[in-house]
């Protein structure tokens, strides 16, 4: 088994990449715009250009974690959309039998009832250009025909969080602040689902490697909602802080508009034999044991 991985380099990507190298049988090939890369490509390249790529490899699985979560509509565009559309025209010139697993975001869904869970067949209301060129790659995969499922992804934390997201960027503002002090954050009154990222890696293992066709999408989430203020306190806890986390109500037009957000992951359970392994107290103090130390300047 051929499996090429796009987007290894992310932090969804790179534990991925390490759980799918550890299968039996299987050889990885990383793709990417890195010349270093086993197979260089660039989802943004023509489609006829990343067929050529393909033809060499001849891959049996691929794994699409590219993605952008920040940047100009332009660019969100180009990659999130269109990106998946040119790998879906290449794959079927280049390796039309391939299983092709992308990841999706539950940034697709938009405003979901408070108190509910979000089924795969619910409404997708996203809003914002993150959300909506997430759905139209999402769109795009469906319609490939190919042997394809997106894995939509709620919010996941763990060892190697970015500061993109908000687990990721609290706990770097912790490390930097010490024992005590003040950390100012935005609004924590928000319900989200926290999915290890471990988890997410052991779905897209179990997804690339399943017999058989799988459903177009399936939500991969912890089926928990979690007030982010009880998220930013288990981190608090993790970093032994004594100081306070100031709440100034700012925060992301992305995230504010989205109070309550929970998945329904029956369908993982079903199709992939999936759940979630991870609690958030493991996540969030796996987290904070993967943080760099505070460089500390040298004495002159």
């Amino acid at each position: 088994m051929r499996i090429l991985v796009l987007g290894s380099t992310g932090f969804l990507g790179g534990h991925i990449a390490e759980q799918l190298r550890a299968l039996p049988g299987a050889r990885l090939l990383i793709g990417g715009r890195n010349p270093a890369a086993d197979v260089p490509l660039d989802l943004t390249a023509d489609p006829d250009v990343l067929a050529d790529a393909l033809h060499g490899v001849a891959p049996t699985v691929v794994v699409n974690c590219a993605g952008l979560v920040t940047g100009s509509s332009v660019r969100l565009t180009d990659v999130n959309a269109r990106g998946p559309a040119a790998l879906c025209e290449a794959l079927r010139t280049a390796a039309p039998t391939a299983r092709l697993v992308h990841l999706g975001s539950a940034a697709e869904y938009g405003p979901t009832r408070p108190g509910e869970t979000v089924a795969e067949d619910a409404a997708t209301r996203p809003q914002g250009p993150y959300g909506a060129t997430k759905l139209a790659g999402t769109a795009a995969v469906n319609a490939s025909g190919l042997d394809a499922v997106v894995l939509r992804v709620f919010n996941p934390v763990g060892p190697g969080a970015p500061a993109a997201g908000l687990p990721g960027r609290l706990a770097g503002e912790l490390r930097r602040a010490g024992t005590s002090g003040t950390v100012r954050v935005g609004d924590l009154s928000a319900y989200r689902d926290f999915v290890d990222v471990r988890d997410v890696a052991h779905a897209a293992t179990l997804a690339a490697t399943a017999p058989g066709p799988l459903p177009p999408v399936l939500n991969i989430g912890s089926g928990q909602a979690t007030v982010v203020r009880d998220l930013a306190a288990g981190l608090v806890g993790a970093a032994g802080f004594d100081g306070t986390i100031e709440e100034s109500g700012g925060g992301s037009d992305r995230s504010s508009a989205v109070s309550w957000q929970c998945a329904d992951i029956v369908a993982a359970r079903s199709a992939l034999g999936w759940q979630p392994r991870h609690t958030l107290a493991q996540s969030l103090s796996d987290l904070w044991q993967s943080l760099p130390p505070v460089a500390v300047p040298a004495a002159r």
